[in-house]
């Protein structure tokens, strides 16, 4: 490829004790953490809003955040979750058991009053966001990130910084640092297909099966199979999440895969979103057709951004890995605990993918009631950082475990750990990949985190 040597002088903002990229879940809790405990905090987001999935993705539901006993998500992911329906901004069936206790529970939500949500909590920590600002260039020495080149309406900035969180989903600011990363599809035909979700309106729930929101031998599933069986779609997929109720008249609809659709390659990203408003449509006739309850259904909307599954995965100090998972291990230095199912949705339409999939998200790759698995601190740091920490479905593990921690409630508490890291690096002069992780479980349990393990440890597990 041909290259243009492009050469200009670009003015320098004031410095921030942390910046953070990406305003989804992850950047959220690590901004907010980070200002919390006294740091200036610049926060920068691509789109219009903060929120990134469950926002401009339409993702509205948070994934399970208890295991039928205890909550275990919880710190800031739960202040929010809690604010979000006292609020109102949750589906009318929501209770707080939905993500304070029940098993395997999902919490639908309305977007639009998360942002607001997102909005208030910001501006009482004091954060400054900058919207439709994108991270375009680094500046590095060693291992160390000294600075960062934004974009925006006013042209090109660079800020300097102390610390850094890559929350971008994709570990943009990782990959431009030449930290070393997975990438999804480089080695195996298998990409986790993305969907584009959609807002439906005017379902009449209570004519409406009482569960719409779940895959499997349900009345939902039931309507699907006999359409695939009709021939009524453009595919062949039998693997539909479902419809989310966020309100007594409507639903966020997760439904349609984009196979072989690449994240990280802007022309596949363009012709999956086109593919993705033409499978909402597909999707419509279908509940019209075949779903009581939704003959008069009426598409709002579809998303602003694609739900992206996977795309990059950084090489982090640990790689949490499905014997982790399995074993439902604890860590000295684990952030959090959790418990949702491995969900690696089906990279293709065959039979074969469906009956993989069925498998692994019924029983093989989930967890009972009461259990739970540690995520350790590791995974935040790309290996030999010295100012960086990642955040998000970017973090540091192998496929399966990634189809259990990709989702919101888990990037929030790595968020939260990391603006959090962030801090105590500054105030006792540690870096990243040797930072006190005793001190750090310490100061996020004073925060709310729950983190059951009896013993902790200075120093990270490492693998």
């Amino acid at each position: 490829m041909k290259t243009f040597e492009l050469k200009r002088q670009v003015p320098i903002d004031s410095s921030y004790d942390l910046v953070v990229c990406g305003g989804g879940p992850a950047g959220c809790s690590a901004a907010i953490a980070a200002a919390r405990l006294g740091g200036k905090v610049l926060l920068i987001e691509a789109t219009g809003c903060l929120g990134g999935m469950g926002s401009s993705g339409l993702v509205t539901a948070f994934d399970p955040m208890a295991n039928g006993e205890v909550a275990l998500v919880r710190g800031i992911m739960g202040e929010i979750v809690q604010r979000v329906h006292d609020r109102g901004f949750t589906g009318p069936q929501v209770t707080p058991d939905f993500w304070s206790k029940n098993y395997h529970c999902w919490t639908p939500f309305n977007a639009e009053g998360y942002k607001l949500i997102l909005d208030e909590l910001c501006a009482e920590a004091g954060i400054e966001v900058r919207f439709f600002t994108r991270l375009i260039d680094v500046d590095v020495t060693g291992q160390h990130v000294n600075g960062v080149m934004l974009n925006n309406i006013e042209g090109h900035r660079y800020v300097p910084a102390k610390t850094f969180v890559d929350a971008t989903g994709d570990a943009v600011l990782t990959h431009l640092c030449g930290a070393a990363c997975r990438e999804a599809g480089r080695d195996t035909d298998h990409i986790m297909p993305p969907t584009l979700c959609s807002v439906m309106s005017n379902i009449h729930w209570q004519k409406a099966q009482s569960d719409l929101s779940r895959t499997g031998p349900d009345e939902q599933q039931k309507y699907l199979n006999q359409a695939v069986d009709d021939g009524f779609f453009s595919h062949t997929d039998r693997h539909l999440p479902g419809l989310f109720k966020i309100s007594p008249t409507m639903a966020a609809l997760n439904g349609g895969h984009m196979f072989h659709t690449n994240a990280l390659n802007c022309k596949s990203l363009s012709d999956g979103m086109v593919r993705g408003r033409q499978l909402a449509q597909e999707y419509l006739a279908f509940y019209r057709k075949y779903v009581p309850g939704c003959e008069n259904m009426e598409h709002a909307t579809t998303a602003s951004l694609m739900g992206i599954r996977e795309s990059r995965r950084i090489v982090g100090e640990y790689e949490l890995n499905v014997n982790d998972y399995l074993a439902r291990r604890q860590f000295p230095d684990q952030i959090g605990v959790f418990n949702k199912a491995i969900d690696i949705h089906v990279y293709d339409d065959s039979p074969e993918q469906y009956a993989r999939f069925c498998e692994e998200y019924g029983s093989r790759g989930r967890l009972n009631a009461g259990e739970c698995f540690g995520i350790p601190y590791g995974i935040l740091v790309p290996k030999g950082w010295q100012n960086l920490w990642v955040a998000g479905r970017c973090v540091s593990s192998d496929v399966q475990v990634h189809g259990s921690i990709r989702v919101q409630p888990a990037a929030s508490m790595m968020g939260q750990a990391a603006g959090t890291a962030a801090m105590q690096s500054i105030r006792n002069d540690e870096v990243a990949c040797e930072l006190n992780t005793a001190v750090l479980i310490e100061q996020l349990r004073k925060d709310h985190a729950y983190l059951p393990q009896s013993d902790l440890s200075p120093t990270m597990t490492r693998g």
